[in-house]
């Protein structure tokens, strides 16, 4: 199979996690894969990519610096003639804190990373995907933007927002042949996640990451790529402006522990 033979894609945050995964796949699809990510993660990304045949560059970029943003695009056409697919994944979760030891300072730096950021990459990157003709943008979301119980209010706002963001931009990309739609993950083992899934394979509680969903366990990266590279592709031609929720069935209840005002959860 190789649905993007000679497209020209960029991926945010591909230096770990979902976002290297997906990178990866779209190479071994025949893409062109422009990777970017804050962390010299880009560069081990790509020399992945070059040893399995592919064809990749890194770049260095703040996914919510609009300078960044317009620099990543820039290589994107300098390299590859121009851009035929966005993965805008790059995030940051701010930690756990709930609403009452949130700071504006926190969740100004989450939304400017995990909601500003593909508003940047939707932007400045669909001009150039029209230009082509047709194409997708894939943004990164998450479960805990469809309801309360899979992250904190700071990530959660940031996460809904993206989900919005993507109807919005569906719909103001009208007759373009531009597809905007947003992936939702569920707990995914990931560089943001590490810590979870270290401790619990070091407590021997494996059995207990992901037991709130049907599947009872947590996704690994390149399941979440799978389906990122389902909604880029022509395979998801009439999928447009949708939020798809990858979580093994979390999202069809949201069962949580919950935690009254005052009180610890137990």
């Amino acid at each position: 199979m190789a649905r993007f033979t000679d497209k020209s894609i960029i991926v945010t945050g591909a230096g770990s996690g979902i976002g290297r995964a997906a990178a990866i796949l779209f190479a071994a699809e025949g893409g062109r894969v422009i990777v970017a990510d804050k962390t010299d993660g880009a560069d081990e990304t790509v020399a992945l990519i070059a040893a399995a045949g592919g064809t990749a560059k890194a770049i260095r970029m703040d996914a919510g610096s609009e300078p960044d943003v317009i620099a990543t695009v820039d290589l994107a056409v300098a390299e590859f003639g121009g851009l035929d697919i966005l993965f805008a994944n790059a995030g940051i979760s701010g930690g756990m804190a709930n609403i009452f030891d949130t700071t504006p300072e926190l969740i100004a730096e989450v939304l400017r990373v995990n909601l500003i950021g593909p508003l940047l990459a939707i932007k400045h990157g669909a001009p150039k995907i029209a230009e082509r003709g047709r194409g997708a943008i894939v943004l990164t979301a998450s479960v805990a933007g469809i309801r309360s119980g899979a992250g904190s209010p700071a990530y959660s706002a940031s996460k809904a927002g993206v989900i919005n963001l993507a109807a919005v931009a569906a719909q103001q990309l009208s007759g373009s042949n531009v597809r905007v739609n947003a992936l939702c993950p569920g707990l995914t083992e990931t560089g943001m996640t590490k810590p979870t899934f270290d401790y619990a394979r070091e407590a021997g509680k494996m059995d207990r990451v992901g037991r709130l969903n049907p599947l009872r366990r947590g996704a690994q990266a390149e399941e979440l790529a799978r389906a990122a590279l389902f909604l880029a592709s022509d395979d998801a031609s009439y999928v447009n402006g949708q939020a798809l929720a990858v979580d093994g069935g979390l999202s069809s209840s949201h069962p949580v522990t919950r935690q009254e005002f005052g009180k610890t959860a137990v």
